[in-house]
């Protein structure tokens, strides 16, 4: 089976989904999005009110933040892959509860293992402590004293790395998390360039790795 097969079947598994309450309370699911060959998938929390009107992750305030601080290391929307650890929206967007991340777990997992991404980075304090705890056996100490911090994640049988930093609502409330955002996507930006070293191709033409994300997300389009 195909990637753009495997995810739709994802999506309707998310859409037909009834293992927690939340479903209750949605107008739409939200599955995720971007490049099914993305190095880079990020993991968030859950839907707010924007995201389950339209059904698609982080295009509200947080989502612009997201898009800027993607911009500014040379990324783009559609170079990566983004989800949240619930798919539906919380009601009064509340924190999704542990049993509620428990149930998502199962389309959160198919999600990464059908990306399959060099990197995930985490969102805030529920998605940190789904992928430390439940995929990586280790403590989650919250989002102030993991942020920055680079892991390996046994994934499949693949290495992964991963790296938390905070939710971009932190830094909407909170201005000073902004910098300490930015920093932690350099991170991530450095992380990538260690990860993919430039080459050269057969005419000499340097090639980075901005130029493989984004010929993967160009070939899926095709």
């Amino acid at each position: 089976m195909g990637k753009d097969a495997e995810w739709r079947e994802i999506v309707k598994a998310i859409e037909e989904c009834r293992a927690c309450p939340l479903h209750r309370f949605r107008r739409n699911p939200v599955p995720g999005e971007g490049s099914l060959n993305a190095q880079v998938l990020f993991l968030g929390e859950a839907p707010g009110r924007r995201e389950d009107e339209t059904g698609r992750p982080f295009v509200g305030a947080a989502g612009k933040l997201l898009d800027e601080l993607l911009q500014e290391i040379g990324l783009r929307r559609g170079d990566v892959f983004i989800t949240n650890v619930v798919k539906c929206r919380p009601p009064n967007n509340r924190d999704p509860k542990p049993e509620e991340v428990e149930a998502c777990s199962i389309h959160t997992l198919r999600i990464l293992r059908l990306v399959s991404p060099a990197v995930i980075v985490t969102l805030g304090n529920h998605s940190g402590r789904f992928v430390y705890e439940e995929l990586m056996g280790r403590s989650w100490r919250g989002v102030t004293r993991e942020r920055g911090r680079v892991h390996d994640l046994l994934l499949e049988g693949r290495k992964v790395k991963v790296l938390s930093t905070y939710h971009p609502a932190a830094a909407l409330y909170n201005p000073k998390l902004r910098d300490r955002l930015k920093d932690d996507f350099s991170t991530l930006r450095k992380l990538l360039d260690e990860l993919s070293p430039s080459r050269q191709n057969i005419n000499g033409k340097r090639v980075t790795i901005l130029d493989y994300i984004r010929g993967s997300a160009r070939n899926e389009e095709r």
